[in-house]
């Protein structure tokens, strides 16, 4: 932190970074305060939050581009990166260090590099790198010909324009990441129950309550009479369909034993539909109140770790291969996701192995001004 030229603003280093689908400022955990509301009220300053268009900071005014990253060295043979992500909302002032997100995962590793935490290894570099918010770990892959980053390439991931270096991600334990379990209920299918919003009477639907990265509820769209094909704008617009999800989700919540899930980013909720467009399975999620444009990294591979156990809701609507790996295109509204899960054949609804390609780059480095009241000397 550095102050502005005899202003009343700090100056921050930082990164702009895409990783995956979603965007935001990353940090090395040394250039931010180390008290927790201090930090979060730089972060928020950093994004212009809360104002819904985030006008006055980083933020693109969407919950995709409301997000931050701060990284740092590792513990000595435990992990080369440690990693914390943050979620902030364009009109809250929360910041949420609980969930995990895959697309900002990401850019770790270019981050990294970038700013001398890590030194390319030749012409591919690996890290291993362990995420603060759940402590799940994971390894990182990218390309590094002749020890410098590569970024341009032929990997191609919907939601993103043009092609990229492709970022490949193996989670190493993702099972249970928030909740007590990978199916925190013992369940593969559970009824949730709730006084309908719209009509008052009780409502009652099966659902997934599950956790391979991401606590999700998985529903099938036409116990909701929908589809799972819908346009994002007409599912944002869909007061009766919104509030009774939101209702299911807080109940759903407290199954999981996530206590009053009212204020926190989780779990996610996921709409299911036979596929149509060649994968898996459509999806529409919601993160968790807003439709999502397309689905988040850890999501997609928890909706496809649905697909591929038996007796979930996804059983009899996702077409899947045989196994034991499993390539799965989750659709999405903008494309698909494709993830890949191996799973053990003498332990039935074992997953052995967790992986994806993402993408990612540095848009701008430089420095975040900030008011120096949120971070006083």
């Amino acid at each position: 932190m550095t102050p502005c030229r005899e202003s009343d603003l700090r100056a921050i280093s930082c990164t702009l970074m895409r990783g995956g689908t979603s965007r935001g400022p990353f940090f090395l955990a040394s250039d931010l305060p180390q008290d927790i509301a201090t930090r979060d009220r730089v972060l928020l300053a950093a994004m212009g939050s809360p104002d819904p268009r985030q006008i006055d900071g980083l933020g693109g005014a969407h919950p995709l581009t409301s997000k931050a990253g701060i990284v740092s060295r590792g513990t000595p043979g435990h992990a080369d990166l440690d990693f914390t992500f943050a979620q902030l909302q364009p009109n809250g002032d929360t910041v949420d260090t609980t969930p995990n997100c895959g697309n900002m995962l990401a850019a770790v590793l270019p981050f990294a590099i970038e700013r001398g935490l890590i030194t390319p290894q030749g012409d591919v570099t690996r890290a291993r790198v362990h995420t603060r918010n759940t402590g799940m770990l994971c390894d990182i892959t990218m390309q590094t010909p002749q020890g410098k980053p590569r970024f341009g390439g032929d990997a191609r991931i919907d939601g993103v324009p043009g092609t990229a270096a492709p970022i490949v991600i193996d989670f190493l334990d993702t099972a249970g990441s928030v909740c007590r379990a990978m199916l925190p209920t013992g369940n593969a299918i559970d009824t949730l129950t709730i006084p309908d919003p719209h009509s008052g009477k009780p409502f009652s639907v099966t659902a997934t309550l599950i956790d391979n990265g991401m606590p999700m509820v998985l529903i099938r769209a036409a116990d909701l009479d929908r589809t799972a094909r819908e346009a994002v704008a007409d599912l944002n617009a869909d007061t009766v369909l919104k509030q009774r999800i939101e209702a299911l989700r807080i109940v759903a919540g407290e199954a999981m034993g996530l206590g009053n899930v009212a204020s926190k980013n989780y779990p996610k909720m996921c709409l299911i539909a036979s596929p149509r467009d060649g994968g898996s399975l459509a999806t529409r999620c919601f993160i968790p109140r807003v439709c999502h444009d397309a689905i988040g990294v850890l999501a997609a591979i928890t909706v496809g770790t649905a697909c591929v156990l038996p007796g979930t809701v996804a059983e009899g609507v996702a077409v899947i291969d045989a196994g034991p790996i499993h390539t799965l295109g989750v659709e999405h509204p903008t494309g698909a996701f494709t993830v890949e899960l191996e799973t053990d054949p003498a332990r039935p609804g074992t997953i052995l192995r967790s992986a994806l390609v993402r993408t990612a780059r540095p848009i701008m480095r430089g420095e975040v001004l900030v008011p120096s009241s949120v971070w006083p000397d």
